[in-house]
């Protein structure tokens, strides 16, 4: 069975790399696994390996009828359940699930991940954990990749620490969890062969608590950020004029000691929910 290029589609091959996303992913035994486009079920087949109940959302119709032929002793058991959606207008509620008590993993098509990711923070029910493979320079946007510590000589000439960027996309994820790089994955490893290569990266502990221990709602908090990133080779500064008076601008600055050349990207969430509180 052919992948639909309409879906960008690209199914896994490589059933140890599978185990091994799987095993770094530390989703307890038994859990309740929500799988996101399961495809031909390789992932799925990992899956019940482990014992988890499977919970998948497939959009291609020619899928679901395979994927009930395939697993039809685990669908007779209720160990699986099986949902034709559109991922991007899911609802865990009617799914099921409840608020904390299941696990994500997914294999996203490239051109959804930032709206998946999206519509699963702004809803109600939320997972515990999130397992994600995507485009290997996004996933790294999100979470940074553990570097090998530098040999002594290497560190004597280590001049500057080299600062991570940030992104709309990386700090809306961090609002919710904290992400973490699990391993680099080659292009190699699907069917048909992407463009790009691949990561797998995980999310944990996710919550709304970040919004409501700072008293700011998400809408506010995000339509600030969007305004902080409104112009990429722009200036905090500038791009903050748009909205705010630049003498209150240039107070909170002082206050908080942020540097009038400082970009967006040069700062961390944290950074932006005290220039958001003290402009108001």
């Amino acid at each position: 069975m052919r992948a639909k290029k309409s879906l960008g589609q690209n199914f896994f091959k490589n059933e140890k790399l599978l185990e091994k996303i799987i095993e770094k992913s530390e989703i307890p035994e038994k859990s309740i696994v929500l799988e996101i486009g399961p495809g031909k079920g390789a992932l799925t087949k990992i899956l019940f390996k482990n014992n988890f109940k499977v919970f998948a959302v497939e959009k291609d119709k020619r899928m679901i009828s395979f994927l009930e032929e395939k697993f039809e002793k685990e669908i007779k058991d209720k160990k699986f359940f099986l949902f034709e959606d559109d991922v991007l207008k899911i609802d865990f509620e009617k799914m099921g699930l409840k608020n904390e008590k299941f696990y994500l993993v997914a294999n996203l098509p490239y051109y959804i991940s930032s709206r998946f990711l999206r519509v699963v923070f702004e809803g109600k029910i939320l997972p515990k954990k999130m397992t994600l493979v995507l485009q290997k320079e996004v996933a790294l946007r999100i979470a940074e990749k553990k570097k090998r510590a530098p040999s002594a000589r290497a560190q004597k000439a280590l001049t500057k620490k080299i600062k991570e960027k940030s992104s709309l996309l990386s700090l809306s994820v961090k609002a919710y969890g904290d992400p973490k790089f699990l391993l680099p994955i080659s292009r190699k490893n699907f069917s048909p062969i992407p463009r790009v290569d691949s990561a797998a990266i995980c999310i944990e502990n996710i919550s709304k608590n970040f919004f409501k221990k700072n008293k700011i709602s998400e809408d506010e908090f995000f339509n600030f950020l969007k305004i902080c990133f409104s112009g990429k080779r722009k200036t905090l500064l500038k791009n903050l004029s748009a909205k705010y008076k630049k003498e209150k601008i240039l107070e909170v600055f002082n206050f908080l000691k942020i540097n009038l050349k400082e970009r967006a990207e040069d700062l961390e969430l944290k950074d932006f929910l005290e220039i958001k509180k003290n402009l108001n």
